[in-house]
């Protein structure tokens, strides 16, 4: 009998156990979640109702049963020929389920829901002014560098056209044997200077404090007048009066 009830370890039914690795521990965490959704669905049904709870249930019971003949103000009406499901009036355009009823569960007071709902405006209003104040500041930003890159972009130019009218106006003196120019800065400034006192450099410094544009104003004007010579015609002109009829103008603007 004691050799009977042992297992035999090479019969069929040891044979089809499962044995993959991992398998007990799926089967028990499958156990444990089946065991813990049978916890809350005890816990639920024995958890005791609160007492608003309890009326509302009664409540929603009351208000989905339909109107019956023991309620006095139904039967005034069936006497009156109404029906139920049938709409109110004479030609039955009225409404066809009662009124709804809303009651009030909460402790604020009358007037509460209201000012809930202009505060939750008074929020939406301002959030939308500070998107709005701050898409116009990042407008304006953009406006603003796109001001400064044009120019810092037209000073560029200018700053080009002031080098060309300075060679130009270098080798035009020289032709006419003029070997200091009316201004220090009507030349281009050769690379290497001979070294000049302090006292030499401020008093040049101080005499050609003038921007880009005024320089390239009084440089073209003077290469004009001395030279016929116009830096965005690149030709230089017989006479003024050949310099005037067919030359577009006196700056960058009037050669576009």
């Amino acid at each position: 009998m004691e050799e009977d009830e042992e297992e035999d370890y090479m019969s069929d039914l040891f044979l089809k156990q499962d044995v993959r690795p991992g398998l007990p521990m799926v089967r028990r965490m499958k156990e444990a979640i089946q065991k813990e959704e049978k916890q809350k669905e005890a816990n639920e049904k024995n958890r005791q109702k609160s007492i608003k709870e309890e009326e509302k249930e009664r409540r929603d019971m009351v208000l989905k049963s339909a109107l019956g003949n023991e309620n006095k103000g139904f039967a005034l009406l069936q006497k009156m020929g109404y029906k139920s499901g049938q709409a109110l009036g004479k030609s039955g355009e009225g409404i066809v389920e009662p009124i709804p009823l809303n009651i009030k569960t909460g402790r604020s007071g009358l007037g509460h829901e209201e000012l809930k709902k202009r505060k939750a405006e008074e929020k939406l209003e301002n959030y939308r002014q500070k998107i709005h104040m701050k898409k116009q500041a990042n407008e304006q930003a953009a406006d603003q560098f796109r001001v400064r890159f044009k120019n810092k972009q037209e000073e560029r130019k200018m700053e080009g056209d002031l080098r060309k009218s300075q060679r130009a106006c270098q080798q035009l003196d020289m032709q006419k044997d003029i070997d200091v120019p009316k201004e220090t800065w009507y030349w281009l400034e050769p690379e290497e200077e001979d070294k000049k006192d302090e006292e030499d450099k401020e008093d040049e410094c101080t005499s050609s404090d003038l921007s880009v544009s005024e320089k390239l104003h009084i440089l073209t004007a003077y290469l004009r007048e001395h030279h016929f010579y116009c830096i965005w015609c690149g030709t230089t002109y017989e006479d003024s009066e050949d310099l005037s009829s067919n030359c577009p103008g006196d700056s960058a603007a009037d050669h576009d």
